[in-house]
């Protein structure tokens, strides 16, 4: 294919590219991991947000309340157990679907009969089967992410990774407003039939059970990926044990010995850290400047969610029209500077038009980072003996910038008042990019597209 700087584009090249680039979204396999994302983003709410309203309605104390925020510890620890999904075989799932996607159904059945059992308990009456419940809802949601994301990975090549990613993205925000908004409506209208408090919330939560054989469905009806056929005949003469420490060994190995990894790491760590960095101090910015819960709720959760969907699908775009170093080199100065949007809502005030405005910049250019950034994180995973497992180190470093480095935020904003501190929001993105420079000079990405390009059946 000529490049693009040598040619003058026409009107029609143009529209074909356009064509192209929508086209994409309506790939067999793009289609499959874009219901993959409703069905992961599904169970989240319900271990979680909507399963604290139910305990709340049922009278359980705010202490007791408060403790269920450890029940998300499985998504964040799930690399600890990745190893797994990468060498262990299910006992005839496997056989009969192939090594992912036998992962998939037997953790979207465990997802199933987790949900089920969680529907059947009594928050007032027993709070620790509760916790159980919502900790295996969890831990099942975290398996069915780690084989989702080793699927998505090693199903899709290069140029399709961001387009799956936005598709993913998009379905996964929308099962997470089923379990959210829905399955409050789903209760609320059991109730208006008639049926008790408690008997409402469990149909809702068994409903919601159901909706997981959407995700099931998909993984049927898929074809498993031909690197993962190709990694189970290379492994069939090992034994369980020895595949265990290969995938957990080779993981790190495999990494590490790579050119420039720390700087990679580095790299993979800052990335997102202006985003969350700003992100942190949101909603108590929104709140100082005096305004309400349900305007911060009605337009962080409606504006916000159109143009993070939007956003994400303009990643996608991005990604397949330019190279992977153009895109993150867009990503990353547009998500810094939207951070500016919020400098000057402090100098506006209370102003519901301009709170709309900020939120959009803010969640259009952070989608498009963050959907780049996944499709730079799955390119970094080569070796589809542990596509899972390097994947799911990848994240947790990925969340360091989000957890740890953006602990102190608030100090900053208190220290600097909330002008200076989105400005240097903005700055704190300055050396992401010095390593992104630093990585281009090196030919990491060149490295990258040589080994994307090595045939899928070499």
């Amino acid at each position: 294919m000529t490049a693009p700087e040598t040619v003058k584009p026409t009107p029609a090249s143009a529209r074909t590219s356009w064509r192209e680039a929508l086209a994409v979204y309506l790939q067999p396999r793009v289609l499959i991991v874009l219901v993959l994302g409703f069905s992961s983003g599904l169970p989240l709410a319900l271990s979680g947000s909507t399963l604290l309203v139910w305990m709340r309605e049922s009278g359980v104390d705010l202490g007791t309340i408060g403790l269920f925020a450890l029940v998300g510890t499985p998504y964040t620890l799930k690399f600890l157990w990745a190893p797994l999904v990468d060498a262990l075989h299910v006992p005839l799932l496997t056989k009969w679907l192939g090594r992912r996607r036998g992962w998939l159904v037997f953790a979207q059945l465990l997802l199933i009969a987790a949900i089920l059992l969680l529907a059947v308990t009594d928050p007032a009456k027993s709070p620790f089967y509760v916790a159980l419940g919502a900790l295996l809802v969890a831990a099942a949601s975290a398996t069915q992410d780690i084989v989702v994301d080793a699927f998505r990975v090693e199903s899709l090549p290069e140029r399709e990774q961001a387009a799956g990613m936005a598709s993913y993205v998009a379905a996964y925000r929308v099962g997470m407003l089923i379990s959210t908004a829905g399955a409050l409506f789903l209760v609320s209208g059991f109730e208006a039939t008639g049926l008790t408090k408690s008997i409402a919330w469990m149909w809702g939560y068994i409903a919601m059970a159901a909706m997981v054989l959407i995700g099931m469905i998909a993984a049927l009806i898929a074809t498993e990926p031909e690197q993962s056929r190709r990694a189970k005949e290379a492994t069939s003469g090992e034994s369980a044990i020895t595949r265990v420490t290969n995938a957990s060994v080779g993981a790190f190995t495999e990494f590490l010995i790579r050119k420039d990894v720390w700087a990679v790491l580095a790299f993979v760590i800052l990335y997102k850290f202006t985003d969350s960095f700003s992100g942190t101090m949101t909603a108590p910015f929104v709140i100082d400047l005096g305004f309400t819960r349900n305007d911060y709720a009605a337009i962080v959760k409606g504006v916000g969610l159109a143009a993070t969907l939007i956003g994400g699908f303009a990643g996608g775009f991005l990604a397949r029209a330019w190279s992977l170093e153009a895109c993150l080199w867009t990503g990353g100065v547009l998500q810094a500077i939207s951070n500016l949007a919020f400098a000057w809502l402090a100098y506006v005030g209370l102003n519901q038009w301009a709170l709309a405005l900020a939120i959009t910049v803010e969640n259009f250019t952070g989608a498009i980072g963050t959907v780049i950034f996944v499709a730079y994180l799955s390119s970094l995973c080569q070796s589809p003996l542990h596509t899972a497992t390097q994947y799911a180190l990848l994240t947790a470093f990925a969340a360091i910038g989000r957890t740890y480095l953006s602990a102190g935020a608030g100090y900053v904003a208190q220290a600097t008042g909330w002008p200076a501190f989105f400005v240097l929001s903005v700055l704190v993105a300055v050396p992401s990019l010095i390593l992104l420079a630093w990585l281009q000079r090196r030919g990491h990405f060149e490295t990258l597209r040589r080994r994307d390009a090595v045939p899928a059946d070499a």
